[in-house]
């Protein structure tokens, strides 16, 4: 097999985490009435279907990178996968609504480690135009992912496949992650000169309390109603990402390799990076969301309307990927301040058009396009930007913290401007509806003008290539780090 196939067949074997990672964060969405029914589920156990999944894979996808690193991304990927593949068939087993929580939550925890192992693997086995390439296609399967879950959960459901109702929707990932746990035992390099290091066990424990702390309120506030705990639970947050911020700078002082690198985030490139990237996915997540809520609920379609109609968006971005490898050097720099500038443009043009009282899906369809091709050069250009900033020995950290940044922003999105839309909607109600998703989409496009001045600032930092002379896979030193934050 050619060098060209061969890494054209570990990429794919790659993207299948994050792929299904974000379809099963979706897929769920539409089968919740359907859950409720057959397994007679209050309303609280039909959030946490969709919120534990969520919870249990933001909280520890930090760890799933750093085990990556200490015991071979390989090895942590096929592990994530099994465990994402058994916890699924347990999912479409589950006899009630207790046992479908907790087979969620450990799907959460599978997705959670072999999510982080693509970026990962693209950072240590693409380098180049290679790598440029590789990360458009992994933005398409993350995009891809949240809008097929939705198109699929409704299809299968639809189907009825074998009287398996909504239980099809987990059964699904059974055979594909089989699938994908063979090709990846055949396909992916095989893990080199790792078991030398030790996990920071008190960061993972830190770091998890306070990501918790962060995405339990924003996921489970707003179905909640926001009663006090989550206010409560946010403050406190604050002082839990001191401490742990406090842990890792010990932990380094003692020579030992931290559970996040510090000093690799604290670079102007990754620390606006870190922030565009999430302000910009924000958006995203939260379209999604209301999307949905403003189609059906105040334009009367069905969910596979709602999910078709990304399409488009879904189509753009990838395209936005691909098309960002074949700008030259000097174009290439701006590309994630124009990104942003275009993903702005296509808010506050379906704002103005709303506003003016269209609700034909017409026009909606080329905006939802443009935003789509815009949010791809952003995030595709960033995030190969953020990836040329560090040597590849601190691959773990990017990509542990820039999927965790994705999720936090998500939930913050949907949390938030969810709000928003929900506070200015009433169901089968079309001109308030509209008024409330024209007021979201003008929230949205001024928080994506806010990601654009963000980029600018990334860009403005200057930060170079990184250089590194020592073997992947190091865990650092404050030595290292050091040199990271002078460079």
């Amino acid at each position: 097999m050619s060098r060209q196939r061969q890494g054209g067949a570990l990429l794919a074997v790659l993207l299948t985490a994050p792929f299904l990672s974000q379809a099963d964060a979706t897929i769920a969405n539409v089968a919740t009435p359907a859950i409720q029914k057959d397994l007679h589920a209050s309303a609280t156990s039909a959030e946490l279907v969709i919120g534990g999944y969520l919870i249990a894979f933001a909280v520890l996808l930090i760890t799933g990178a750093r085990l990556g690193q200490t015991h071979g991304y390989k090895r942590i990927f096929i592990l994530g996968t099994g465990l994402f593949m058994a916890a699924s068939l347990l999912a479409g087993l589950a006899p009630d609504a207790a046992v479908l929580v907790i087979t969620r939550v450990v799907q959460g925890a599978g997705a959670a480690l072999m999510f982080p192992q693509a970026l990962t693997g693209i950072q240590l086995n693409f380098a180049a135009a290679e790598r440029i390439r590789a990360i458009g296609l992994y933005g398409i399967a993350l995009s891809g992912g949240a809008v097929t879950g939705q198109i699929l959960g409704g299809v299968l459901i639809t189907a009825d496949l074998g009287g398996t109702g909504w239980r099809a929707i987990f059964l699904v990932n059974v055979p594909v992650c089989a699938a994908a746990m063979a090709a990846a035992a055949r396909r992916l390099p095989a893990d080199q000169g790792r078991g030398g290091q030790k996990v920071d066990f008190t960061g993972v424990a830190t770091l998890s309390v306070t990501v918790l702390l962060i995405i339990l309120p924003l996921i489970l506030g707003r179905p909640e109603g926001w009663p006090a705990w989550t206010w409560v639970s946010l403050a406190a947050s604050v002082p839990a990402l001191a401490v742990f911020v406090a842990v890792q700078r010990r932990t380094s002082a003692r020579g030992q390799a931290p559970l996040v690198n510090l000093r690799v985030l604290t670079r102007p490139t990754v620390a606006w990076g870190l922030f565009t990237l999430m302000a910009a996915t924000a958006t995203y997540y939260a379209l999604l969301f209301t999307l949905a809520q403003y189609l059906q609920n105040g334009l009367g379609h069905g969910p596979l309307v709602s999910g078709l109609i990304l399409v488009p968006w879904v189509a753009a971005f990838g395209l936005a990927g691909q098309a960002a490898r074949l700008v030259p050097g000097r174009v290439a720099r701006v590309l994630p301040v124009a990104g942003c500038a275009l993903l702005t443009a296509a808010y506050l043009t379906i704002s103005a058009c709303l506003f003016a009282g269209s609700h034909d899906l017409g026009p909606l369809i080329p905006l939802l396009a443009a935003g789509g091709f815009g949010l791809g050069t952003q995030f595709s250009s960033l995030l190969g930007r953020l990836t040329n900033a560090v040597p590849p020995r601190y691959a773990p950290d990017i990509s542990g913290v820039s999927t965790t940044v994705l999720q936090i922003g998500g939930a913050l999105g949907v949390a938030a401007f969810g709000a928003v839309y929900l506070s200015g909607a009433t169901p089968h109600d079309t001109p308030r509806t509209t008024h409330a998703f024209a007021v979201t989409a003008l929230v949205l496009g001024c928080t994506a003008l806010l990601s654009t001045a963000c980029s600018w600032l990334t860009v403005r930092s200057g930060d170079g290539p990184a250089e590194d002379s020592s073997p992947t896979g190091s865990g650092g030193s404050p030595a290292d780090d050091q040199v990271i934050a002078s460079a």
